[in-house]
């Protein structure tokens, strides 16, 4: 694993998180062997507007260019957020984050689609997460709901150039998902590995099974969850897919890249 690209800095507003700090997760990196991760600013998912989230993001991470990699949030129902973008863009960072379930965004929202768009004609990556919490344990004040699949779909359909990253996702999801979409469109959407299960139930085998390694990223969910999660779930594979080579937040952040040129 060369990249972890799914963690965050910064509070969580309906738990205690100890120690979401950047320094702390370079040691974490350093831990478990990671040499870099894709690092979003954690409160900015719940902030109306995320621009000065992305201004703390850059600030924090700036004494380690070379492990942490901001992915800054733009909200598209914001005003002027296309101006947002193209200056984010032009600090050359791989991704963007985007929340459509915190801000109330259906399925088919306009906004959300119009930012899938502008991301991909400036070949960005787009991330989204699916979930915080376990419903099972959420703050009663959480109130929005896991993103959807429909949701995911119409956003991978908004363009040919748009490239998705879809973190904390489980097998259901992964599958309704998948299997809704042509197989141009599956080579557009990565799923990160941070909520899936290892052994007894396996989902993790079977979807590298069903749907290709080469459509998974190795992602831990850092702070919310245990960073050794998703490297025992890979120790623990099956015979048959141990040896599954799953893609890289490299190759991801290189497809986005040549879609606009070809």
């Amino acid at each position: 694993m060369t990249t972890d690209v799914h963690t965050w800095i910064g509070p969580y507003p309906f738990r205690d998180v100890p120690h979401p700090d950047p320094e702390i997760l370079v040691r974490v990196l350093e831990r478990e062997g990671v040499q870099s991760a894709w690092v979003g600013h954690l409160p900015s998912a719940f902030w109306r507007d995320p621009s000065t989230g992305n201004d703390a993001l850059f600030r924090a991470l700036e004494r380690w260019p070379d492990v942490l990699r901001p992915l800054p949030c733009i909200r598209p129902d914001w005003p002027e957020w296309e101006r947002s973008l193209r200056a984010i863009a032009d600090r050359h960072v791989a991704a963007v984050r985007a929340y459509p379930s915190q801000w109330g965004f259906g399925p088919q929202e306009r906004a959300m689609l119009d930012l899938a768009v502008a991301c991909g004609e400036m070949r960005l990556v787009l991330v989204l997460t699916t979930r915080f919490e376990d419903a099972r344990q959420r703050h009663w004040m959480d109130s929005a709901g896991d993103l959807s699949g429909a949701a995911i779909r119409s956003i991978v359909r908004a363009s040919q150039h748009v490239h998705v990253l879809v973190c904390a996702a489980g097998r259901a999801l992964i599958e309704e998902v998948h299997w809704g979409l042509t197989p141009a469109e599956r080579a557009r959407i990565w799923w990160d590995i941070s909520w899936l299960w290892g052994p007894p139930e396996d989902d993790l085998a079977h979807l590298l099974r069903t749907c290709g390694a080469d459509r998974f990223v190795y992602g831990s969910a850092w702070p919310l969850r245990l960073t050794q999660t998703p490297r025992a779930n890979l120790a623990l594979l099956p015979d048959d897919v141990a040896t599954a080579t799953l893609a890289s937040a490299e190759e991801i952040a290189k497809a986005a890249q040549l879609a606009v040129q070809r």
